[in-house]
């Protein structure tokens, strides 16, 4: 198999928040050409490419015109939708020729249709699902789940590895997805003494102890990522009252103008003495 020189392509993100920025800071920093980003928030995204030194596209267009290789770091399947089939300007003019990676949380349906799109268009599409947070994008330790083709996968891997220090195939488009939902099912101590660990719960539940809320996932990308795995259960005709009830709180955190806290934030809401969060810290 000949090894795409990934360090000489032309590589560009569209989603320049906590994540997407610290992918392409780490890439810069490793040599990668970054020659454009696009963010809805222009502010952002004009900030992002003074740092990197690169265009701060303007069209969607113009990131895939100037890119060969496009990391996408959006919020959910709506942004995801818009970004691929947006009327007048979309990731998809002009594409033949390019790799579309997608990093965001999504439906795995959307991840087929984007497949399809790309593939119609003559480009190609990569989910590259991320069970990661902001430190790790930086230092490039990223753990990647990635579907589509495996001979993308295959060909993608070496730009991948330089973002992950984990980077698995899981299967088919839409595959990794799933398995990101089920990641994010799994909701301190009791927890911790069974098969059931992980670090996020190590992690998170200290943050709750001390009320450090300070945003590395945000309570609103949970509930969102919550209603993913809640439709993947509906679809196979499942019940599963802790998913749904932890989407309840999530949402609850939302509704009160805590969507930008750390998902460990969600103890505002259930520790005694703490709700309407007097004293928070965040």
């Amino acid at each position: 198999m000949v090894r795409i020189r990934f360090e000489l392509m032309n590589i560009g993100f569209v989603g320049v928040g906590r994540m997407g920025a610290n992918m392409a800071r780490h890439l810069k920093d490793r040599q990668f050409q970054i020659t454009a980003v696009y963010d809805i928030n222009r502010a952002k995204a004009t900030s992002v490419a003074a740092e990197l030194g690169c265009a701060a596209a303007q069209d969607l267009s113009e990131v895939t015109a100037e890119s060969d290789v496009i990391f996408t770091v959006v919020t959910d399947d709506n942004a995801v939708r818009q970004i691929f089939t947006g009327a007048g300007d979309n990731l998809l003019v002009n594409a033949r020729g390019k790799l579309f990676i997608n990093c965001e949380t999504i439906s795995p349906g959307v991840e087929i249709d984007v497949e399809k799109l790309a593939y119609q268009a003559g480009a190609k599409s990569l989910e590259a699902c991320m069970a990661s947070s902001i430190t790790q994008a930086r230092d490039g330790k990223l753990y990647l789940m990635c579907g589509g083709d495996e001979a993308i996968f295959r060909k993608a891997e070496p730009i991948l590895r330089e973002l992950g220090s984990v980077v698995r195939y899981i299967g088919k488009s839409g595959e990794a997805a799933k398995v990101k939902a089920l990641v994010n099912m799994v909701l301190r101590k009791v927890f911790t003494q069974t098969g059931a660990n992980s670090r996020v719960l190590e992690t998170d539940g200290e943050d709750m102890q001390n009320r450090e809320h300070t945003c590395y996932f945000s309570a609103a990308h949970a509930a969102k990522d919550s209603g993913i795995a809640l439709e993947l259960a509906r679809n196979l005709g499942l019940d599963l009252p802790l998913a749904r009830a932890t989407k309840e709180q999530y949402d609850r955190m939302v509704a009160e103008g805590l969507g930008e806290l750390d998902k460990s934030g969600i103890a505002e809401l259930t520790f005694k003495d703490r709700h309407k969060h007097s004293g928070n810290r965040a």
